[in-house]
């Protein structure tokens, strides 16, 4: 079998431990008869027939290593079926032509809401695909978590903690932005798991008044200092009252350079405290996958590997009640997990006297 794989959308832990899983069982169980191929800078590489043939070397010592060793790209979905550039042909259709020139027999894919997509797209015209979920922020339907999503946790939780000495010391107030555009899974649970006071997530959109409040609350009980984790997606209540048009005009013309700053400045004029902002940003998904996800990657390539060699094509290997199990791509494509607002985590929080932001 002739196998392409590429890693598609930003890097995050793991990506190498998934490929590692994937091709450690297609050489295993196939031997000689597993051909695989690097595709370069994901469905760039694809699109431009930018692929080599690699071996059972490449994929050594790996498991720990950060990044992707095939490189990866963003490549919107919105794009795909409009003409390439210095082309008559569309992106899809010079993809096409290049999985029928390397004569694929499938794709390895991984990625995240938008990859889906467009693997979603490469089935639908008869490409042989299996994918395998990658996010840290976990927003991905149809999988209970994504791998790097526990790295990415780990990572965001020490710098809460860290700050933690300093707020305390110098009595102040920290916000800590945390990455997550639509979906705040990694906020909720990295502030959690650190013990910050107030949290805020693109799902409960937020009155700065409230927050006041509950800073506010916390001096009277002798507290010395607040740490909020807040979404770098976090949106206000006048916010979540907007058209989509209005929502982006107003963050267009936002005079800062992302909300946790305006935040700041609100709360700043609304208690009286100076406000520092810190921001790991890019940090978050780098570096070395944790213990927890080279376990996951490894199960979820591994299944890969066995969908491949039995030919159950058009999946995503996903996480359901801690099993392993193929998910059609058609219902994981374009679909958006999200924290919901009544869950029993969000409720967890408030029940340990935490500020989501909203009350």
């Amino acid at each position: 079998m002739k196998i392409g794989m590429l890693t598609s959308g930003g890097d995050c832990q793991g990506l190498n431990a998934a490929l590692r899983g994937v091709a450690k069982t297609l050489y295993h169980e196939l031997g000689d008869k597993a051909r695989l191929y690097g595709i370069r800078d994901g469905y760039r590489g694809l699109i431009e027939g930018d692929y080599h043939e690699m071996n059972p070397r490449d994929f050594s010592d790996i498991l720990t290593v950060g990044g992707t060793i095939l490189g990866t790209s963003r490549q919107p979905f919105k794009q795909m079926q409009k003409t390439a550039e210095d082309s008559e042909e569309t992106r899809l259709q010079k993809m096409l032509k290049t999985i029928k020139e390397a004569e694929f027999d499938c794709l390895v894919i991984l990625g995240g809401n938008g990859t889906h997509k467009t693997a979603n797209l490469l089935s639908q015209n008869g490409v042989n695909v299996v994918t395998l979920p990658k996010t840290i922020d976990n927003d991905l339907w149809g999988t209970e978590v994504t791998f790097g999503f526990q790295s990415a946790i780990d990572i965001a939780t020490t710098v809460i903690d860290s700050i933690h000495s300093t707020a305390f010391s110098h009595s102040r107030v920290f916000i800590v932005e945390v990455m997550g555009h639509k979906a705040g899974w990694l906020t909720l649970y990295a502030g959690i798991a650190s013990g910050a006071d107030i949290i805020v997530i693109p799902e409960i959109p937020y009155s700065a008044k409230a927050i006041a409040k509950a800073i506010e609350r916390r001096e009277k009980s002798g507290k010395r200092f607040s740490i909020l984790a807040v979404a770098e997606g976090a949106i206000s209540r006048q916010e979540a009252a907007m058209s989509k048009k209005e929502f982006k005009a107003a963050r267009e013309n936002m005079p800062y350079p992302s909300i946790s700053y305006r935040l700041a400045d609100e709360l700043k004029e609304l208690t009286g405290h100076e406000i520092r902002v810190t921001i790991p940003g890019h940090y978050q998904r780098g570096g070395a996958p944790c213990p927890a996800d080279r376990l996951l990657t490894t199960r979820l390539g591994v299944a890969a590997a066995n969908l491949i060699r039995e030919g159950r094509f058009g999946n995503m290997v996903a996480v359901q009640s801690n099993r392993i199990v193929p998910v059609p791509l058609s219902e994981v494509a374009g679909k958006l997990k999200t924290v919901p607002p009544d869950s029993d985590i969000v409720q967890a929080a408030r029940d340990l006297g935490l500020s989501m932001g909203d009350e």
